[in-house]
């Protein structure tokens, strides 16, 4: 069992930053490949970024690549999303999730956290 709490949204103007954390609970989240999606209002959940267990490799959402990165420190359980440039589009709620398997997809996930309200404004 994984529980995870995301924390950091907010409302932010356009061209701002936000960092969202993750802290997750359990003892295998180390060992887990940790990923950030986000729904935008009327939308479907779309995956924005993904990390391995060991931090070493990451992925990203087109829409993302050069303005988002993803982090995390094992030692504290916990995966970060710095989110820099946002735009309006960016508006969502972001879910942190445990994703098994090598691709990134929400059929993947098996478990989710409740999500953090991220607001742009223009």
């Amino acid at each position: 069992q994984v529980q995870l709490v995301e924390s950091g949204g907010g409302l932010v103007q356009a061209g701002g930053s936000l960092r969202l954390s993750c802290a997750a609970s359990g003892r295998t989240f180390s060992s887990r490949r940790m990923g950030w999606f986000r729904q935008p209002p009327g939308k479907e959940r779309e995956f924005v970024a993904g990390i391995s267990w060991s931090g070493d490799s990451t992925d990203y959402g087109d829409s993302v690549k050069g303005r988002f990165t993803i982090s995390r420190d094992n030692a504290k359980s916990t995966v970060y999303l710095q989110m820099n440039s946002l735009k309006p589009e960016d508006t969502a709620i972001y879910y942190c999730a445990t994703v098994m398997g090598s691709r990134w997809i929400t059929l993947l996930v098996d478990y989710w956290g409740r999500g953090t309200q991220v607001t742009v404004s223009s």
